[in-house]
Parts: structure tokens; C-alpha cells; sequence
């Protein structure tokens, strides 16, 4: 999905554009995700940029609601919204090291 909101309606009132907007971003990750993975891949990852006119910056997938609210706390008209899935698969998270483990070379 690539694509520019206007946040200001003729016929809604600014709240209801916003609330129409956050609901049909919710809407289409619900149905990428819905979609089938393929073979090697074990979840839908998703690239996800936002910006007042264009891609501006990177957002986590998490923060793309906040973009949307951060764009109407800053009196911007229009929101892009990019949100791109990719097939991808989980990685082992590396083991935590404890302040204990280490050792202190006093």
C-alpha cells in the first residue's frame, strides 16, 4: 500500500478522517496477513515509511498509528503512508548476558 490521506474532509468532521484512516491501514495488514506464506518463510514482515507528501522516514509496523496522530498533532493536510509485506523467517534472538556473567578486571 502506497498512498497520500488527505486528514482534512469536506463532509467529516477531522477526528472521523482520521479514524477512517487508521481503519483502513489496520484493514490491510489484517488481509496481507491473511494471505498465504510461502514455503520458507514463517510470518509477514512489513517495510512501513511515512512522511507529510512522501516517503520521509522508516517506521516500525507498531508506530505506524502513531505517525498518523503525530502527523495531525503537527497541522499536517495530507499523511503517506507506505506499507509493504515480505515474506520472512524467525531468527534465535542471541542469549542475554547478565551483569553477572561478566567479569570485572579490577
Amino acid at each position: 500500500m502506497r498512498k497520500t490521506f488527505p486528514l482534512e474532509h469536506p463532509r467529516h468532521k477531522p477526528p472521523q478522517a482520521v479514524a477512517a484512516i487508521k481503519h483502513e491501514v489496520r484493514k490491510y495488514i489484517k488481509r496481507e496477513r491473511g494471505k498465504k506464506l510461502p514455503a520458507d518463510a514463517d510470518f509477514w514482515d512489513f517495510d512501513c515509511r511515512t512522511g507529510r507528501d512522501g516517503p520521509d522516514k522508516v517506521v516500525h509496523l507498531a508506530q505506524i498509528i502513531g505517525a498518523i496522530d503525530e502527523a495531525v498533532a503537527n497541522g499536517w493536510s495530507t499523511v503517506y503512508i507506505e506499507i509493504l509485506a515480505k515474506p520472512a523467517k524467525r531468527t534465535r534472538k542471541p542469549p542475554e548476558v547478565s551483569p553477572a556473567d561478566v567479569k570485572s578486571e579490577d
